[in-house]
């Protein structure tokens, strides 16, 4: 599980494949030697498996169902990712509760300055969209965010400058393609009220 709290933009070094999957080797800033083996971290909002380590980098593999589900498939060496590491228990909860699952990619209609902060809207693929609510929560590219609006599959959310200067979300443009995670509670008692 995440927060959908960003603590580092790794960078893909290496991109290999392999048979119907693909390997990347990521650098961080993170301490590699205090990542096991194994361990789940968040990329752009995907979890995967460190397969391997080195002194500033780590490798997984990704395979070709996240490959087509996702925007990893479109990742080439140079391609910026927000990362997180696994939440542990006692953790600040800063933003919402993340599976690293992603849902759909959606696809940025707009940009916008409002004073300091940026106004993004973003359409979303059917029928994920009925998920989406006013304040609710949204992970974008695996940042924790809040729904400022929702008009049928277009949401809007606001970056504050700091969101937009320490994640890859200050790269978006009209076009651009993002990782989305619906809230799970809105999930859920979307899946009750089908089967009520």
């Amino acid at each position: 599980m995440f927060t959908g709290i960003v603590t580092d933009v790794g960078r893909v070094r290496a991109v290999r494949e392999t048979n119907r999957d693909r390997r990347y080797e990521i650098e961080t800033a993170y301490d590699v030697a205090g990542i096991d083996m194994g361990a789940s971290i968040s990329h752009a909002g995907c979890c995967l498996t460190v397969v391997e380590k080195g002194d500033t980098w780590f490798a997984v593999e990704v395979s070709g169902e996240t490959l087509s589900k996702t925007t990893l498939g479109e990742w080439q060496e140079g391609h910026t990712v927000n990362l997180e590491r696994a939440a542990r228990l006692g953790d600040e909860m800063g933003g919402h509760v993340v599976s690293g699952h992603v849902d759909g990619v959606g696809e940025v209609i707009s940009v916008t300055t409002e004073g300091g902060s940026h106004r993004v809207l973003i359409r979303v693929p059917r029928p994920i969209h009925r998920y989406i609510a006013p304040k609710g929560s949204i992970a974008v590219e695996g940042v924790s965010m809040t729904v400022n609006e929702v008009d049928d599959d277009v949401f809007g959310i606001n970056l504050i400058p700091h969101t937009w200067d320490v994640t890859t979300l200050g790269r978006l443009t009209a076009g651009s393609k993002v990782n989305l995670e619906i809230d799970m509670l809105a999930r859920y008692l979307a899946r009750w009220q089908e089967t009520a």
